[in-house]
């Protein structure tokens, strides 16, 4: 785990997801794209369900078990996830990481 994990402030998380963002989007030449909190994850960056299935991968290895993202997915219906932000899986990151402090 990552020494790095010990943050819990939105603009940490933010800014070490889409560090985690830009590494994907490298294999489409998107790393450039801009990352804000209202970013969507399927209309801006226009990551497919793998792509969401490797951020997962991300995740686990950056914060552990603490951020569980298939939890924070299943809980969510096809539409929210469709307009699901960045902006929202930072708070629930921010949230899961006070929660196990």
């Amino acid at each position: 785990m990552s020494i790095k994990t010990t943050a819990t402030d939105e603009a940490t998380v933010l800014a070490q997801l889409a560090g985690m963002l830009r590494e994907l989007l490298e294999e489409y030449g998107l790393e450039d794209a801009e990352i804000t909190m209202d970013t969507t994850f399927h209309d801006d960056l226009e990551l497919e369900s793998v792509d969401l299935v490797a951020l997962s991968g991300q995740l686990r290895e950056h914060y552990g078990e603490r951020v569980n993202f298939a939890t924070f997915i299943a809980e969510r219906d096809l539409d929210e996830i469709i307009a699901l932000t960045v902006g929202e899986l930072v708070r629930y990151t921010v949230a899961s990481l006070r929660a196990t402090a």
